[in-house]
């Protein structure tokens, strides 16, 4: 039988289709691209934003259309908190939340036999960590390690926490062996995430994030950890010290600001300022020099005005990231943000956007000219046509002439120009 899947959202929902993935292929299925016509078709949803809701609906739509006498599995984010809006969209016959995916296949198997309709939504709030584990993925040279669920955090605007439940890790022994695996198999980097990275090992007491990278780093074979994200509040000395004497952890580190206005970040139920955020900055950089600092920014918050927006401006300017991710403020029912009044209107919102938008590009141009002329190395992923592509550490796009053997090698280049969103090199010959 046919299985295709279709993942939105984030890292985590990444990992956790490559492992149902995985599962069918070891169960004998064929696995198909979504586009094609399959007898099982997955989708892993999303509902970080309006946005998202509107596009995992579509997904669903879609899958049911194309494939009408498929057995139609909704699982993720969505699912947990929409299983009845779910239910409303004719030809579903599974749902699931954010527990029971490691058992995608008996479930589906199980409706394969009784031709039963199946709702596996429980009480996300009390749950425990579900093991899952990976030795390989499907097409991606770096891998990606799922090592902890969940959020306590409860900022105003997020709607994740009631999605996702309390903060659980990943057994330490388990994480050790399936990077282990991951690098018998040839993989050079992984990336650790986590709903709330940083806050591995909170809900043990006697070991933490800095613990588990400070022991990844001592796998054989392994050259680079990279960490999808992390909170300003988890750059405590500890970190800090294990960031300086690593050289595995990659000189790109992840730190969500969300605003740059402490007002807002105060409304936003987020745990700095903006003076605490810029100090952890200053001692990353002075361990780092040359790290690549990128982050996430929400604009349009209720209550933003126009000088609350020019205050986070001047301060994404002070911090002088390498890139911004940024989004328009969305309401979720269900958080506190959503009840607040002097909601910012679209345009507004569109306008926010786009200035932040040019100032990233401007910043990530600006981070990446600083490394013309120089030799870097490069983890390469993709060939094509006699060209190959790939990341440097610090998570620069790099292309230049290759041959497919190149593909999950660390090569050294020299960088000659910027084609942005590329930098452009040359081999160096050894």
């Amino acid at each position: 039988m046919k299985v295709s899947i279709y993942t939105l959202g984030c890292k985590v929902n990444l990992y956790e289709s490559e492992v149902i993935i995985n599962e069918f292929k070891k169960k004998g299925y064929e696995i198909v691209p979504f586009e094609s016509k399959s007898d099982i078709c997955i989708i892993n949803t999303c509902t970080v934003t309006n946005t998202s809701d509107k596009k995992s609906r579509n997904i669903i739509r879609q899958a049911v259309k194309n494939n009408p006498n498929a057995v139609i599995v909704v699982m993720g984010c969505y699912s947990q908190i929409r299983s009845e809006d779910i239910k409303n969209i004719d030809g579903v016959d599974i749902i699931i939340g954010n527990t029971n995916k490691s058992r995608v296949v008996l479930l589906v198997e199980e409706y394969l036999k009784n031709k039963k309709s199946i709702n596996k939504i429980e009480n996300i709030m009390h749950t425990t960590f579900e093991p899952m584990e990976l030795d390989s993925f499907e097409t991606r040279t770096r891998a990606f390690v799922k090592v902890q669920d969940g959020c306590n955090n409860f900022c105003s605007y997020c709607i994740i926490p009631y999605t996702r439940g309390n903060i659980r890790s990943k057994e330490k022994e388990d994480v050790v062996n399936e990077i282990k695996c991951l690098v018998k198999n040839n993989y050079k980097e992984v990336v650790l995430t986590g709903i709330h990275t940083g806050h591995y090992g909170k809900d043990r007491y006697d070991y933490d994030f800095s613990d588990l990278l400070s022991e990844l780093c001592k796998i054989d074979g392994l050259e680079r950890i990279r960490i999808s994200s992390i909170e300003i509040t988890e750059l405590d000395d500890k970190f800090i010290n294990t960031l300086r004497k690593n050289e595995k952890i990659v000189n790109h580190i992840h730190i969500p600001l969300q605003s740059g206005c402490d007002k807002t970040l105060k409304e936003m139920n987020r745990k700095y300022d903006t003076k605490y955020y810029k100090s952890k900055i200053d001692e990353i950089r002075k361990i780092r020099p040359g790290i690549s600092i990128t982050t996430d920014l929400i604009v349009g918050f209720p209550n933003e005005t126009i000088e609350d927006f020019n205050k986070t401006y001047e301060f994404l300017k002070e911090i002088n990231f390498s890139k911004i991710h940024v989004f328009p403020y969305s309401r979720r029912k269900g958080t506190p943000a959503d009840l607040m009044d002097n909601q910012v209107d679209e345009k507004t919102k569109k306008e926010r956007v786009k200035k932040v938008l040019e100032l990233s590009r401007t910043l990530e141009e600006k981070y990446m000219n600083e490394f013309l002329n120089k030799d870097v190395e490069v983890l390469i992923e993709k060939y094509e046509d006699g060209i190959i592509t790939g990341h440097t550490g610090n998570y620069i796009q790099v292309k230049l002439k290759g041959d497919i053997s190149d593909i999950n090698k660390i090569v050294k280049i020299h960088i000659e120009r910027l084609e942005y969103p590329f930098i452009i090199g040359s081999k160096l010959t050894k």
